[in-house]
């Protein structure tokens, strides 16, 4: 083991097991986790009451794990993030920043600012891969250009070869001597006093947490997956209910991949489990998209504010926020279209299915620009992650060569009785 000082920035990478920045500062040296909160750097996507929960009480859980294996987890809120950075280098004597790579817009433009700043002032600035199974940059057609539909990219995506994933966490950690200024997790603000009596309510469905995410890998993997097939479509049951584990980095998608692919090779010994093999194969193309989302987002980091398409650039969307607010209230008349946003506004969650009848609903029977229907998913779900967002209602909108075309109309009430049968 080395001598640096090492300043791990924690991020949406909320996990000890499997996080490569954690673990190559472990290896080095010295180590100072910090997590830094500043709301104004969050621009329009400031999380919502819900995101805001978790992300709350997986900090808890962190600094928990962390203080078990002899380092604290620092908090700091602040007005600015680099400035946060230069304040712990300067009081630790920190020689190095490590952290894992986001690929949203907005994080992209401010961690290349904030490592070229770094860098600038002589610190060594490392950044890994613990979000994606494959990088945005390894992924590109014969021609060197990046992939534009979904099956071709996943397709390639199938045929390269993974690392490894590294379980185990470190076994121990040297903290880094130095005292900043922090908070504690309640002066972060994450959660107002009027929020805390409906979050309440959250927490007798929901476990935040990386060692509550391996238990939920478990238990969908081993009761859950082989109904996958049957449970994607059927709106009174629920799906795997990983992805809030997977947006904060409390889980890691190599392992969740690799699990999967396990029980994909025992059930391909068993001739007639069809049923397993199917769910197995849909199940690991919901990771794909998840992927791809990324994938768009790194590639085309406009998509946020304007179609990757030019096909509807001209568009009139009806810019009606009486519909609107219908919309977002469930009271637009359509039952299964104003069940899923009442859910949507009561727990924070709805199946996949409902997310996209309800989005379909919103811009092709309402005319709603997708941007609108987008940022209200991200201001109120549990698992608001703005790349699958973007991803989503673009594909809906028919802003993606393989997404839906926007005069593909499906009825509200057809799609009722299909997935809704019992109401």
């Amino acid at each position: 083991m080395g001598s640096s000082k090492t300043i791990v920035w924690f991020r949406r990478d909320l996990r000890i097991e499997d996080n490569p920045a954690l673990a190559a500062a472990a290896r080095d040296g010295c180590v100072f986790p910090v997590f830094i909160w500043c709301p104004k750097e969050e621009e329009q996507f400031y999380p919502g009451r819900v995101s805001r929960w978790w992300l709350k009480e997986s900090l808890v859980h962190l600094g928990q794990s962390l203080k078990s294996l002899g380092a604290e987890l620092v908090l700091i809120k602040t007005h600015s993030t680099v400035a946060a950075l230069l304040d712990c280098i300067e009081t630790i004597g920190a020689t190095r920043v490590v952290f894992n790579r986001l690929y949203d817009p907005i994080s992209l433009v401010r961690d290349h600012n904030i490592k070229e700043e770094l860098v600038e002032l002589g610190i060594s600035v490392q950044s890994y891969n613990g979000d994606l199974l494959y990088e945005p940059w390894e992924i590109y057609d014969e021609r060197g250009h990046a992939f534009m539909t979904f099956e071709a990219y996943w397709d390639k995506c199938l045929h390269m070869q993974m690392e490894p994933v590294s379980h185990l966490p470190p076994w121990r950690l040297v903290p880094a001597a130095g005292t900043v200024m922090k908070s504690s997790v309640e002066e972060l603000g994450l959660e107002d006093e009027a929020e805390k009596s409906s979050n309440s309510l959250l927490g007798r469905g929901w476990s935040p947490g990386w060692s509550n995410a391996d238990k939920a890998l478990t238990e969908f993997a081993d009761h859950h997956l082989i109904d996958y097939v049957d449970c994607r479509l059927k709106v009174g049951t629920s799906t795997s209910l990983l992805s809030p584990y997977l947006h904060f980095g409390e889980l890691s998608v190599r392992k969740v991949f690799q699990c999967v692919q396990l029980k994909q090779l025992l059930w391909a010994k068993e001739e007639n489990n069809l049923k397993g093999k199917e769910s197995v194969t849909l199940f690991l193309k919901s990771i794909g998209l998840r992927e791809y989302s990324r994938y768009l987002c790194f590639n085309f980091p406009f998509t946020h504010e304007r179609s990757l398409l030019s096909n509807l650039k001209y568009f009139p969307w009806n810019d009606n926020q009486v519909c609107f607010k219908a919309w977002r209230q469930g009271r637009t008349g359509y039952p299964l279209v104003d069940a899923g946003m009442r859910e949507l506004w009561a727990t924070g969650w709805i199946h996949n299915r409902i997310r996209v009848i309800v989005s379909s609903f919103a811009v092709k029977v309402l005319l709603l620009p997708w941007r609108w229907g987008m940022k209200y998913f991200w201001d109120t779900l549990l698992d608001a992650d703005l790349e699958s967002d973007i991803l989503g209602w673009q594909y809906i909108s028919g802003s993606l060569p393989d997404g839906h075309e926007l005069e593909r109309l499906d009825s509200p009430e057809i799609q009722g009785s299909r997935f809704d049968p019992r109401g």
